[in-house]
């Protein structure tokens, strides 16, 4: 079995090596003339899945180690038999760690209170579900909206879009889709980005082109919002500008911890066991994770706690300032958000470390253990 895999898929060769001869590539430079005598194709979100680059090649099954599907033409791969999987929730818990660790290395920042704040939560899904229970737990108000799941459940605790706007802070977690009454395709449109409160923490880790850019863009001076963008319109060849005028800046990696990266290669080695009846054993062996016990001085507020603690495990602020130093050109910058990628640096989700505190409050102990530390 011949296997052309993306190069930054984790543990590529060692876990698909097992299955047969194995090409890394990297994602952009797939096309049709490797995949003619192809069996399968596993890639990530920056790979274009559809007839262009199938017609003609003899694969018959795709995987797409992350959690959406908008690269992917899955009416086409039904029309034509060819087998598919998706790795959804695969990094819900980074990206819910990353969003927590935006949110407080801005508050921080800012010298504000998370007392009394609400926050909206714009699709409810494998992330957003985190996110809500995490939110709930350090005492949030949460707002949640979600319409597809709203008519699917008849459930009255989602809100509307318009509701969600009047939150302090606004965290986005849909899909990508561009059909349909509940299309999310520039859902934050000029309009919509138009009723933020003055002062929003405005969090996108869900897909670029949820939000306007250009209209965010031009909204972020006037209304003096907060925005955190780990996604962008156009990527790899994002908005050098609007780098510029975003708090923190990350190159679509989020979900980028090694359990995520993991959990996506083992969901694709399952899926290839059941479609080529297969039964391939594939266990990892992760690196142990260094400074695993941390220690810290309850520095004042609970802000500043877990700003120091997420600090520790994550620097978003390091993430943020490789890509806003960037001093190249516009047609570079596409290269240099791809490398970033490629060469990102080791990260491991919260669930590997012990928190050591003498006397730990109840409502502390709350949130440390939604956030899966051990205590």
């Amino acid at each position: 079995m011949k296997i052309v895999v993306d190069e930054n898929v984790a543990f590529a060769e060692e876990a698909f090596s097992k299955f047969g001869e194995v090409r890394l590539m990297q994602g952009r430079e797939i096309d049709q003339s490797v995949l003619k005598d192809a069996d399968a194709l596993i890639v990530r979100s920056i790979t274009k899945i559809n007839k262009d680059l199938l017609e003609g090649t003899s694969v018959s099954f795709v995987g797409t180690a992350t959690i959406g599907t908008d690269h992917v033409d899955l009416n086409y791969l039904l029309k034509n038999s060819i087998g598919f999987a998706d790795a959804k929730g695969c990094n819900a818990d980074a990206v819910a760690e990353y969003v927590f660790t935006a949110l407080f290395s801005a508050v921080v920042k800012q010298n504000i209170s998370l007392k009394d704040k609400t926050i909206g939560i714009v699709g409810v899904g494998n992330i957003g579900s985190r996110i809500v229970r995490i939110a709930e737990a350090y005492g949030l108000k949460v707002l949640m909206n979600d319409p597809p799941r709203q008519k699917k459940e008849l459930n009255t605790a989602f809100v509307s879009l318009e509701e969600i706007l009047t939150a302090e802070i606004i965290t986005i977690h849909t899909p990508l889709t561009y059909e349909g009454d509940d299309k999310t395709f520039h859902l934050f449109n000029r309009n919509v980005l138009a009723k933020l409160k003055e002062g929003t923490i405005f969090i996108n880790a869900s897909r670029g082109e949820v939000v306007d850019n250009t209209a965010l863009f031009d909204l972020l001076d006037e209304k003096k919002i907060t925005a955190i963008l780990d996604v962008w319109e156009n990527e790899p060849n994002i908005d050098k500008e609007l780098i510029k005028k975003v708090l923190f800046t990350t190159p679509h990696v989020a979900g980028y911890s090694l359990e995520g990266k993991i959990n996506g290669t083992r969901m694709m080695v399952d899926a290839m066991n059941k479609f080529f009846n297969k039964n391939i054993l594939w266990k990892p062996t992760l690196p142990e994770c260094k400074y695993s016990e941390i220690e810290i001085a309850f520095p004042g507020s609970k802000e500043e706690y877990f700003y120091v603690l997420f600090k520790k495990i994550y620097d978003i602020e390091e993430d943020s300032k490789r890509l806003k130093t960037f001093s190249g050109n516009k047609e570079s910058l596409g290269k240099y958000f791809d490398a970033l990628r490629k060469e990102y640096p080791l990260r491991r989700e919260f669930t590997n470390y012990s928190i050591k505190a003498n006397a730990l409050s109840e409502e502390l102990a709350k949130f440390l253990q939604a956030l899966r530390f051990n205590l």
